[in-house]
């Protein structure tokens, strides 16, 4: 009679054993899934970061563009010279990133 018990009560213990081994895998499979997705998202973060830090250098440049204002009238020749230069860069910083 008490080794029925012994068994019953051994059982159980078996079953939830098994339930905490499995629930022990899930966790793990999903705490590599969330650690993948945390890096994926910083780094995304970090690029998000650099563009924004480049758009802010070409707002910066454009502004001083504008307010540059040469002896011999050539406002929009030193302009386009300026973009053309902005854009070159940009391609350099796009290849760079890559």
């Amino acid at each position: 009679m008490e080794q029925d018990i012994l068994k019953t009560n051994l059982n159980g213990l078996e079953r939830k054993l098994l339930v905490l081994i499995n629930e022990h895998k899930s966790l793990k499979e999903e705490i590599k899934t969330l650690k993948t997705e945390n890096q994926e998202l910083k780094s995304g973060l970090r690029s998000r970061d650099e563009q924004l830090y480049n758009f802010k250098n070409q707002i910066k440049i454009s502004k001083i563009v504008d307010n540059i204002n040469p002896e011999d009238g050539s406002v929009s020749e030193l302009k386009k010279k300026v973009d053309d230069y902005i854009r070159e860069i940009d391609k350099c910083i796009a290849y760079l990133s890559r």
